[in-house]
């Protein structure tokens, strides 16, 4: 299009007896309105083909990469490139008798450009992550964090080339005064930095990953990490409710993963019977035949019974107060039968630490800790398999003449003078 062309209604209007300035006006109103439509129609063309042409490509190709870009409208975006790039040629024809005009729409355009690019960037980085998030080596990643660094950066680029476009100043010299403002950006962006460094240092010490199940005392978060970004975690705890961590959080203080465990064989059952110290005492050689009726421990009492009578015959030893020389006591055959009954469970990993010891005594009783491992470590299970355990035991203890400590339910009766 030449000046005379883009004048043609203007002199048009002019031989018909319309004053310069209204025919002027008419002529830049008709040459917008017509090159909007053209741009307008354009946009629609390339948008249905390039759309068809992606969907085509999408449903040939063997990566689903292609399906996020459609989905996150990159040939959409792609579309609009030469709609406003023939915009731009057609704004010194259109705006020929308006120069100031012009030079409005010549900013318009190229911010538009910018925010374009931009649209197109991130849309292509966020195929970029939902791609890598259908990886199995990527799906634990804190990828968000990172795509958002990059949006950040690209922002912070585009926001200053608009401010460039608008003022007409050369854009390296707004980074020349980045120096001076160093401080108030710093403050301005504190969470932001804070949250990077925080991402990156998670992400390269393998601190926390989508998946983990974290208890974090200090905001109530006890459940699985649904989603990294760089300013915060999001945990979905065991109620359903979720709760939300500054990211900064994770290496500035204390918390608890559970990956460990659930990568272990087994999840660590650490409970103990609380046996009442009156109830404890040296077995008879009646108690021992008893209990020797005890599939479990009957192994065990016989050996160990002649080991006993062995020794005392050997040594010579009284036997008219049972406290001299080598005694089975009942806590001591208890200990024994809960240890090869925890042997026997078919839920107990028997690879892992497995073991039954007493605890030092307390104002309430005598602890008898269960320290084991349970193979199924889903939690509904697990807590199944202990609720087993001691069901067991605490219906077993009667036959060892053994008693849990319960406190009182009401005071003795005071006798009356």
């Amino acid at each position: 299009m030449n000046n005379g062309l883009s004048r043609l209604l203007y002199h048009y209007l002019l031989e018909t007896g319309m004053s310069e300035k209204l025919a002027s006006y008419l002529n830049l109103l008709v040459l917008l309105v017509g090159g909007l439509i053209l741009a307008l129609f354009l946009d629609l063309v390339i948008w249905k083909v390039l759309r068809s042409v992606s969907l085509r490509l999408a449903r040939k190709s063997k990566t689903n990469y292609d399906n996020f870009l459609v989905t996150n409208k990159v040939p959409r975006y792609l579309a609009h490139i030469l709609p406003l790039s023939i915009l731009f040629e057609l704004r010194p024809y259109t705006f020929i008798d308006f120069e100031y005009a012009g030079n409005i729409a010549n900013k318009i355009l190229q911010i538009a450009f910018v925010v374009l690019t931009l649209l197109i960037v991130k849309s292509v980085f966020r195929s970029t992550n939902d791609y890598l998030k259908t990886k199995r080596r990527f799906r634990d990643k804190p990828m968000d964090s990172y795509i958002q660094v990059f949006m950040i950066f690209a922002w912070f680029i585009g926001i200053l080339t608009i401010i460039a476009i608008i003022t007409e100043v050369q854009i390296w010299k707004f980074f020349t005064a980045l120096g001076a403002g160093s401080a108030v950006i710093l403050l301005i962006f504190k969470d932001s930095i804070l949250g990077l460094v925080a991402s990156i240092q998670v992400s390269i010490n393998d601190m926390v990953r989508i998946g983990d199940w974290i208890t974090f005392e200090k905001y109530g978060a006890d459940g699985g990490v649904i989603e990294i970004t760089l300013a915060t975690v999001k945990v979905q705890n065991f109620d359903m409710t979720i709760t939300t961590i500054p990211t900064y959080s994770l290496i500035s203080d204390s918390f608890k993963n559970w990956r460990g465990m659930q990568e272990a064989g087994g999840r660590r059952i650490k409970r103990a019977l609380i046996i009442s110290q009156k109830s404890v005492r040296f077995l008879t050689s009646e108690d021992v035949e008893n209990l020797k009726k005890i599939q479990l421990i009957q192994p065990y009492l016989t050996t160990r019974n002649e080991q006993i009578q062995s020794y005392n015959t050997t040594n010579e030893i009284n036997k008219e107060l049972e406290i001299n020389g080598r005694n089975l006591t009942n806590i001591g055959v208890f200990r024994k039968y809960v240890n090869d009954y925890l042997q026997s469970h078919s839920a107990v990993n028997k690879s892992m630490t497995l073991m039954v010891r007493q605890l030092a005594p307390t104002s309430q009783g005598i602890p008898l800790e269960i320290y084991a491992f349970s193979s199924d470590k889903r939690w509904e299970n697990y807590e199944y398999i202990m609720a087993d355990i001691f069901d067991h035991l605490l219906a077993a203890l009667p036959y060892f003449g053994l008693e849990v400590f319960e406190l009182p339910t009401s005071l003795p009766k005071i006798p009356q003078a």
